[in-house]
């Protein structure tokens, strides 16, 4: 469902991105780790189609993004990790425009929207500006917006900021019953423990290339590394950063 090939994002001589090659079927949650400049939210947005890559492809649903981007963008939901939302719509009106988007409109979706936003405890300020929505609110409002028009793809950057443990364990219980649909799912993260106990497949960049790739078990095998994620994650990105901690504190 979703395809990389080679793909590449320069920014003058310095390469962000550096020739990924990467499937994910459909009926897959699938997880993109890295530390922080690994290219992780580049990627993302070279695959929803708000960056241009610098070469490489990326498929949608078997459609080259930048070809057919308004055939490719059909089948996508995208949730970024600052969400920006037009203050002045009302929460439904939001989602409706959302949905306009994508061609969609009526009762349908009216429908959709209210069991989104009820479902995120937004239904009472359904009619209020966002302008006055916290952000928490404001993150719960981009997710019920990435779902409202049915894609077939879901990419996610980061979905937890700001969001309460109620929200959180309804989120991931919402991305389960998505990817057992037989839709996909793409999901950057930080935290390690979501991603091991609800990714299919995790791969973890490391300087925009991808270190490792697969199931938990072909992270050990791939890593020469037992134990959890933290472990390989550490292993695979630097573990001598993390226990240079006293070394510091004792100069």
């Amino acid at each position: 469902m979703i395809r990389l090939s080679k793909l590449t994002k320069r920014y003058g001589t310095f390469t962000a991105v550096n020739g990924i090659d990467l499937d994910v079927p459909s009926g897959e949650l699938f997880g993109f780790l890295g530390p922080n400049g690994a290219g992780k939210t580049t990627s993302l947005r070279m695959i929803a189609g708000i960056l241009q890559p610098t070469s490489g492809t990326v498929e949608i649903g078997g459609i080259d993004i930048a070809r057919d981007p308004i055939a490719a963008k059909s089948k996508l939901g995208f949730i970024p990790d600052r969400p920006f939302i037009y203050e002045k719509l009302t929460g439904i009106e939001f989602l409706r425009f959302v949905a306009g988007l994508y061609g969609q409109a009526g009762a349908d979706v009216e429908h959709r929207a209210r069991e989104l936003m009820a479902l995120f405890d937004l239904d009472e300020w359904r009619e209020e500006l966002v302008e006055s929505y916290s952000h928490g609110m404001r993150q719960k409002l981009i997710v019920s917006s990435a779902f409202v028009h049915r894609p077939e793809v879901i990419v996610v950057d980061e979905p937890h900021v700001g969001l309460d443990p109620k929200s959180i364990r309804i989120l991931r219980d919402l991305f389960r019953e998505y990817v057992r649909r037989g839709h996909t799912i793409m999901m950057s993260t930080h935290t390690l423990e979501t991603a091991e106990s609800l990714c299919d497949r995790i791969a973890i960049n490391v300087s925009g290339k991808i270190a490792a790739c697969g199931t938990m078990d072909d992270l050990r095998q791939q890593s020469a590394q037992g134990g959890g994620l933290e472990e390989i994650f550490l292993k695979l990105t630097g573990e001598l950063a993390a226990r240079n901690l006293v070394e510091v504190l004792d100069a």
